[in-house]
């Protein structure tokens, strides 16, 4: 109970610092895993609040991951279109892909470098603490990836809102460049509606059918990490997130059972409470001078990262609209 109520306590102060000028554009994951991180190189986690701290970190983590099928449909993935779904999954797929490639050229940990490529691929602070059930990264490498992809989604969120009449993008080639690759649902948010309401809802839309794919990206990773721990060997259990099947299980209810504007409202502020709590926890376990022993790499990763999300998915906007 003690790490509980720290790990809740330092959540909702999270959503009180959202009301400060200046720090509404940060989600509350972020702010979270800042306060968490503050208090435990300032004041230090008690030894008694640990037992809670990791159960904040694990189960209360897959509860939440659970319960952000319910922000999906299977009419949001049908509005995007196939035009649109092609460009998210390329696009997608292809950061992913590069960003570990570039990590193995970088010399940056293979974990780390799978937790900021899902960071970045797939939707920001929740994507790395999904991703790390399975990767199973020390609490500095997840601290790090969030770190990355905090800084350079800010980026994105700024600067995407300066460029569309210069690349020529409609509203709707905006929104489906910016939920193909700003990093955070919220940072999508924020730069989307910048260009107008339609901007906005498609962007955002996009953005949930990308966050859809967290789910396949998170159980092929486990798949994966099996054979790599099995060496090859008959019956090596893969380390299947049960979490996932029900996050797609919720999906397939919020897209059969209608519910109600209000109950959804306090299911979404429920969820990102959840997902800050344990973003709070994971800050809780992290220490600062680990982090510094990282280096500068992981960070060049996670802007090369940036970049290559940015300019592909671009391209395939600009091909297919």
């Amino acid at each position: 109970m003690p790490g509980l109520a720290l790990s809740a306590s330092i959540a909702a102060g999270a959503f009180g610092l959202r009301q400060l000028p200046g720090l509404g554009m940060f989600s509350p994951m972020i702010l979270a895993i800042v306060a968490g991180m503050a208090h435990q190189n300032v004041v230090g986690t008690p030894a008694r609040a640990k037992p809670g701290v990791t159960f904040a970190m694990r189960r209360v983590l897959r509860v939440a991951i659970i319960l952000l099928g319910l922000q999906l449909t299977a009419a949001d993935i049908v509005e995007v279109g196939a035009r649109g779904l092609a460009v998210i999954a390329l696009s997608l797929t292809g950061t992913f892909l590069f960003t570990v490639w570039m990590g193995r050229l970088l010399g940056v940990d293979r974990k780390l470098a799978e937790l900021i490529a899902a960071g970045t691929s797939i939707c920001g602070a929740s994507a790395v603490i999904a991703t790390n059930t399975v990767t199973r990264a020390h609490d500095e490498d997840v601290a790090y990836a969030v770190a990355c992809v905090t800084v350079f989604g800010s980026i994105a969120m700024v600067a995407y809102p300066l460029v569309p009449a210069l690349l020529h993008l409609d509203p709707h080639a905006f929104g489906l460049w910016s939920g193909a690759s700003i990093h955070e649902i919220a940072q999508v948010v924020a730069a989307a509606f910048q260009q107008g309401q339609q901007a906005g809802e498609f962007g955002t839309i996009a953005k949930l059918a990308r966050v859809m794919l967290l789910a396949p990206v998170v159980l092929t990773l486990g798949v994966l990490a099996a054979r790599r721990d099995g060496h090859g060997q008959a019956g090596a259990q893969p380390p299947l997130p049960w979490f996932a099947f029900g996050f797609i299980a919720l999906v397939g209810v919020n897209s059969v059972v209608t519910v109600p504007a209000e109950a959804k409202t306090i299911i979404v502020t429920a969820t990102t409470f959840l997902l800050s709590m344990a973003l709070a926890a994971m800050g809780l376990e992290t220490d600062f001078a680990k982090l510094r022993a990282k280096g500068l790499r992981p960070l060049a990763l996670g802007f090369a990262a940036f970049l290559f999300i940015a300019g592909f998915s671009l391209a395939l906007v600009k091909l297919t609209t």
